[in-house]
């Protein structure tokens, strides 16, 4: 006779599960086996540990809603929970269409037979997971762009008076002898550079000084022909993407160079690696971008 040796996929039940182990709360117990699992099957998948992190509170706080464990989780917890994020909590429909989509993630998870968990539940509470998203109760994606209607990119006056006032707030700082001037210069620096390549903000303030490089094909540019963005906007949990953007505008070179080489010398930081540095030696971060937008 021939025997199989039998083999569990990560964040099955057979590996999670400690057996002849009385739990004290064995609900909670199991909730948390499920948890991790999910966790080992998501980072066998290569994800980051940062999405698995947010993934993971929001099936706690999906839990806490619907006041009941994932083997007792019905279409009708989720009918309510998007009642709430819209009614109440008056979320987009994008972010409800995520938040809804890990829910759906989390339970394929618990009801794939490969992983065990379906009967494991039905051994202990005579229960067992169930899918409870549909398309009758989740938001399908219909559209690419979901943003308001109101939005819209500044006009080519709009975005010249824009960048006009950055490099008004430089003159003002250096004419009235104050601290921010540097300050003010790289900020005027930094949009210019956000316009000219078609940069994202974490794009922006991950930015080192050695992304800038030559272009064979635009000399004129020199060191400044291309730019190589390494945290370009990566998929669910991925690695960020890498991209090459070649240098176009010759204004948007000419304000970069002049800051690479007369500005930002004078912060005082000369191994620091960001091209975008603060008067305290650390890097811009996206949030800082925000604010000085």
């Amino acid at each position: 006779m021939v025997h199989q040796r039998k083999v569990a996929l990560a964040g099955s039940a057979y590996l999670e599960l400690v057996s002849g182990v009385v739990q004290l709360r064995p609900e909670d117990a199991m909730f948390d086996a499920m948890l991790r699992g999910w966790r080992a099957q998501q980072k066998a998948r290569g994800l980051q540990d940062e999405t698995v992190d947010d993934r993971e509170r929001l099936i706690r706080r999906f839990h806490e809603f619907a006041n009941d464990y994932p083997w007792q989780w019905t279409p009708a917890h989720m009918d309510e929970w998007s009642v709430c994020l819209t009614g109440e909590k008056h979320l987009a429909p994008s972010t409800i269409r995520g938040y809804q989509g890990i829910v759906r993630l989390f339970s394929e998870f618990v009801i794939d037979s490969r992983y065990g968990w379906v009967p494991a539940c039905e051994e202990a509470f005579g229960a067992f997971p169930v899918a409870i998203c549909h398309e009758w109760n989740t938001i399908p994606h219909l559209q690419d762009y979901e943003g308001s209607p109101e939005a819209r990119p500044f006009t080519r006056e709009e975005l010249q008076r824009f960048l006009d006032y950055a490099d008004d707030q430089v003159d003002r700082a250096v004419r009235a002898k104050r601290k921010g001037a540097l300050a003010a210069h790289r900020d005027a620096t930094l949009f210019k550079v956000v316009y000219g390549w078609g940069l994202r903000r974490t794009e922006t303030s991950k930015l080192d000084v050695v992304d800038f490089g030559r272009n064979p094909q635009a000399p004129q540019f020199g060191r400044y022909g291309t730019l190589n963005v390494r945290y370009g906007k990566a998929k669910k949990g991925q690695q960020p993407r890498r991209r090459n953007v070649l240098s176009v505008m010759d204004w948007a070179v000419e304000a970069v160079a002049d800051y690479v080489e007369n500005v930002r010398p004078r912060f005082g930081f000369p191994d620091h690696p960001a091209l975008w540095i603060t008067e305290r030696g650390g890097r811009l971060q996206p949030g800082s971008i925000n604010d000085r937008f």
